[in-house]
């Protein structure tokens, strides 16, 4: 179990005391010597440590089934000379690679081009880079040599990550990430931003803060007109169950086969039978007798006959009066 940082090489009295054997890549790969593991050396750079630099020192690491691995960091003044500028400072990249769990042991200070007194100092058995030629410092392949002794053995380079893209990419949002640390508290001296440029970034900020605000706006408008349309809609079908059971029961009720039109047939039927009650028989004594005509007075005229004359009248009337006379 890891429990503390890779060592340096300058700083570690543990020591290769095995005699140095030349190993040959068949040896190594089966595991032999057994009484000290393949030492395996890998250099560079490692600005900006990434997953590439890990991939490329896992690859080293498992190369031989017992190995140790060192890794070798050149100094700013090197780098700087052969390759240029970099982003982080030596003392950064050391530090980056101590804490590489592939790691066995950093060589502070790496030389550019591996020498023989080099390679016997530190035991070294194999060398292992990227098979791609590596120009520089005047030489078309600074791993030649390596190769030619059989002690060069090849990793593959991870596509797609590397210092340079990352540096790129840096340099193309620029502006993003001078407002972003200007927002956070890093004065336009230190970001090396203009005055002018320090209040456009400011400006830039502010604007991207209201916007922000309208976009929480928007949401939760958007967020308010569903849920609003989502209760209406509840509504809409709650009011339309509760016409259709409404209209259900009407129907029941008032419909042509319904329960009022049979209780006001029933209350008609009771009423007709309340007015016209049943005729009695035909043995009854009182249809038998004839219901007693009272006489017409003697007054009355009758008047499909109207009297012809004069003369007849005054009969009729003296008639009359003789009439009254004998009931007198």
């Amino acid at each position: 179990t890891l429990t503390a940082p890779a060592p340096f090489a300058d700083e570690t009295s543990c020591q290769c005391q095995a005699p140095h054997e030349k190993l040959t890549i068949a040896q190594a790969r089966l595991g032999t010597p057994v009484d000290r593991p393949v030492r395996v050396y890998a250099d560079g750079i490692f600005d900006l440590f990434h997953s590439g630099h890990a991939r490329a020192l896992m690859q080293a690491k498992t190369l031989f089934p017992n190995s140790y691995l060192l890794v070798g960091v050149c100094s700013d003044d090197l780098t700087h000379k052969f390759k240029g500028f970099t982003v982080m400072n030596e003392s950064e990249r050391y530090e980056a690679l101590r804490h590489c769990r592939y790691v066995d042991e950093v060589i502070r200070d790496a030389p550019w081009t591996l020498t023989p007194e080099f390679l016997e100092k530190h035991k070294i058995d194999f060398v292992a880079h990227d098979d791609i030629p590596y120009s520089s410092a005047g030489s078309d392949d600074v791993y030649k040599h390596i190769k030619e002794a059989g002690m060069f053995v090849p990793t593959q380079r991870t596509e797609g990550i590397s210092t340079s893209d990352i540096i790129t990419r840096i340099v193309r949002d620029y502006d993003v990430y001078a407002r972003r640390n200007l927002q956070r508290g890093y004065t336009a001296k230190e970001l090396n931003v203009s005055f002018i440029n320090e209040k456009k970034y400011r400006f830039q900020n502010q604007v991207d803060k209201m916007k922000e605000k309208v976009k929480n706006v928007e949401e939760k408008s958007k967020e308010f007109v569903y849920k609003v349309e989502e209760k209406s809609h509840d509504l809409i079908q709650k009011w339309e169950e509760k016409s259709r059971e409404f209209i259900g029961n009407f129907l029941e009720l008032f419909g042509p086969d319904g329960a009022w039109k049979q209780m006001f047939q029933e209350r008609s039927g009771r009423m007709l039978q309340a007015f016209s009650p049943r005729q009695s028989p035909n043995s009854s004594p009182t249809r038998g007798r004839s219901p007693s005509r009272s006489p017409s007075p003697p007054w009355v005229f009758n008047k499909a006959s109207p009297p012809s004359s004069p003369k007849a009248a005054s009969a009729s009337l003296s008639s009359m009066s003789e009439g009254d006379e004998d009931e007198k």
